[in-house]
């Protein structure tokens, strides 16, 4: 059995890096008994895939990883994300889970883009909340241009490309307390554009004093949805934004 499981990060542990978090999941599962299936070989790895991989130092509220059971395991799939939380340190937690079928594709190969929300600040000082007013003048101004050009390094050469097809879409500013924040979906191919990179276009005035992905989403057969979505009851996504950090 093939086994989907989707996961918030948030708060401090966000400064962990994906590698740590894998091995975060790698000894919640031995905790709670969960009985994986392993790779053959010298050394045996459970059989565990990740989704796409969040950058350190941003949040998010919809993680994905796929496990493989153990051949003729029996396991309460839906009983299995409290179990997985209390055995995963603070900040990640488990919110949903479902058997996929074994010819589902890979969570790297499916996922077509990502829903973002930034809450800005000034670029020379992220902590100082941005102007809503110059915000609102820099997403009207890249949602006007016909591309969006930016460098970036490949295979350690510069290289300069057009990511403006990647906005898929670009709100105007909302007001919270601790500033203005807007939500941008971003694709993920041929290659991703990173909500860095989106300041980097709206402007040098501009950062971000916090990023959280807030969906991924897959677009197959002219239907789009998520990889696993969440059942009633389960944390909005929005409230990750209102975290203590």
């Amino acid at each position: 059995m093939r086994v989907r499981i989707r996961f918030a990060k948030a708060g401090k542990i966000r400064w962990t890096s994906h590698r740590d978090t894998a091995r975060m999941w790698e000894r919640a599962f031995r905790r709670i008994g969960l009985p994986l299936a392993y790779t053959g070989g010298f050394s045996p790895r459970p059989k565990v895939s990740f989704g796409l991989a969040l950058p350190t130092g941003h949040e998010s509220m919809a993680e994905y990883l796929d496990i493989e059971l153990a051949a003729g395991a029996s396991v309460d799939v839906a009983a299995l994300p409290a179990s997985l939380t209390a055995a995963l340190p603070t900040g990640v937690d488990a919110l949903a889970a479902c058997a996929i079928g074994d010819r589902e594709p890979s969570l790297q190969e499916d996922v077509t883009s990502c829903t973002w929300r930034l809450a800005l600040g000034q670029g020379g000082d992220a902590e100082r909340p941005a102007s809503p007013a110059e915000v609102t003048t820099a997403v009207k101004e890249l949602l006007g241009r016909p591309e969006a050009i930016i460098t970036r390094q490949r295979k350690g050469r510069d290289v300069t490309e057009d990511v403006r097809p990647g906005i898929i879409s670009l709100s105007l500013p909302q007001i919270a307390p601790e500033g203005p924040w807007i939500e941008c979906e971003l694709g993920t191919r041929p290659r991703g554009l990173r909500p860095v990179e989106l300041l980097a276009v709206l402007g040098p005035q501009l950062g971000a004093n916090r990023i959280c992905r807030l969906h991924q989403w897959i677009e197959r057969d002219g239907e789009r949805r998520e990889p696993l979505v969440l059942p009633p009851g389960a944390p909005d996504a929005p409230r990750v934004m209102e975290r203590a950090s």
